[in-house]
Parts: C-alpha cells; structure tokens; sequence
C-alpha cells in the first residue's frame, strides 16, 4: 500500500465516523467564497483539524472544513477553504483534499477561485468559467511514483475542464441572467503578484485570468476520473498599463459582492446534473 493510498483511507474511515453520506458532487470553495456552502441543506461541518493528513490553510478567508450537505436533493461535499503551494505545502498536500472528496464517492468537482483579470474585455468582479489551463507553478502533483489505484501514469487532459458541464453552466447562467465569460486560466506559484512584463507574457500565451490555486486540484482530479467544473470570480485587474498596487481588502470585498451571483449559479447547475 502506497503512503499516498494509506493517508487517503485514514482520511476517508475518520470522516465515516462522523457521516455516512455518499456524495457525488465535490466544490472547492476558494478566497472570499467560503459563504457558498450556506446553500447546502442540513449541513454537517468537519474542521479539516479532525480529519488525518488535511492540512490546515493558512490564509485568511479560508475557513478549513468540510461541509456535508444537500442541493436539491444531491448529495454535496464542499471544502471551505484550501491550501497553497506558497504556503509551504507540497502538491500532495494541497491536493490531497481532492483525494479525500474521491475517496468518500464524489464524481464531479466544481472548482471556484478569486484570480486576477487580465483579459481587458473582462470586468472586475466578473464571473468566468474556466476553459482550460495553463501550469506555470514549476511542480505537478502527479510527479513520482504512479499507485494505479488512484489513476493512470499519464492521464489525458484533453477534456480537463468538461466541455458539457461548461456548457451546462453557460446554459444556466443564461437562464438566471447571470454575466459570465469564457476564459483561460494560467496557475503560477505565488505568493507575490505578477509584474508587468509577467502579465504581457501570460497575456501572450493565451491567458486570461491568474491564479494560484486551481491547477494541481484539476489534475488531480482528472488523474482520479472526476468531472471538473471551474469557476473564477475576478477581484482585480491586471493590465499592464493600467496596473495598481494589490489592496487585499478591496480583493476581499470583490469577491463578495460576486459571491450571491456565483452562489446562485453553482447551485442551479448542480440541480441540473
């Protein structure tokens, strides 16, 4: 039995103590969108601290628990709160979470994230649904040995983002008149924000929107066989020409104003699955 393997059933037999749920569908609640798991019907909180092997976030606004719930009658698991490689974690920590959701049956993982705007076309406070990605984070959590129980040695990336669940939340946001965009999102290391000659570059490439998070979780994910669903809520602007010092607070405050909007769009598209 691989470590990684082991760690993951330590996990998973904790949680089971606690709940018998059988979730199906997975969210990963990212900066200032912790509040989303407030939809979950007849919720059942886990501090990350109680479960073995989860690291605990560092960052503010990321709370460290798992909610147990429902959203129209599917059985949901979110993580309120994530860890970053900046933070000093290796991509099997930070991804371990992700693990742990497989492990307890989920299939589909709906991804949220505060990022920066680099696509002048794209408001701030905007919504976006992740395209597609680009890994610029210098690591990838699949590197060393593969445990063929968890996925394959090389696992396609062809559809890592679903084309139909894209659609199925274009599809809704249209229905609920929700603004949405379409874009690429490029995942760097952090913790520093990225100079002008940076974002030309990511610009460049075909990027955008910018992240820190994200990446390694969609990796995961399509090594373990989920579905994944991204969604990016831009809290700053970041154009070259234009550009202004980071104001945390103001990120904070950005992401929740657009917080009832995405709130409202993940839970109408998880009662369409």
């Amino acid at each position: 039995m691989s470590d990684l393997y082991r760690k993951i059933e330590e996990a998973v037999h904790a949680i089971r103590q606690h709940t018998d749920a059988r979730p199906r569908v997975g969210i990963i609640l990212g900066t200032g969108l912790g509040d989303l798991s407030g939809v979950l019907e007849g919720p059942l909180a886990i501090p990350y601290d109680g479960v073995p092997h989860m690291p605990t976030p560092s960052v503010e606004s990321h709370a460290g628990e798992m909610v147990f719930g429902s959203i129209a009658h599917h059985a949901v698991v979110a993580l309120r709160g994530r860890v970053h490689f900046y933070e000093g974690y290796g991509m099997q920590e930070v991804t371990f979470g992700v693990r742990v959701l497989r492990g307890l049956g989920v299939e589909t993982l709906i991804i949220s994230s505060a990022v920066g705007g680099m696509n002048p076309l794209h408001p701030l406070g905007g919504i976006v649904v992740v395209s597609d990605h680009i890994n610029l984070m210098g690591a990838n959590p699949l590197i060393g040995p593969n445990d063929e129980r968890l996925g394959p040695r090389f696992p396609d990336m062809s559809d890592a983002y679903s084309a139909e669940l894209q659609e199925l939340a274009l599809t809704v946001a249209l229905e609920e008149r929700i603004a949405v965009h379409r874009g690429v999102f490029v995942g760097v290391a952090g913790p520093n924000l990225e100079t002008r000659a940076e974002y030309r570059f990511l610009r460049a490439i075909g990027a955008d929107i910018v992240g820190m998070s994200m990446v390694p979780e969609c990796i995961v994910a399509s090594h373990a066989g989920m579905r994944v669903l991204g969604f990016a809520v831009i809290t700053d602007r970041c154009l070259p020409d234009a550009l202004e010092p980071v104001d945390v607070p103001r990120i904070l405050r950005v992401a929740a104003e657009a917080e009832p909007k995405l709130t409202r769009l993940v839970a109408r598209t998880v009662g369409r699955l």
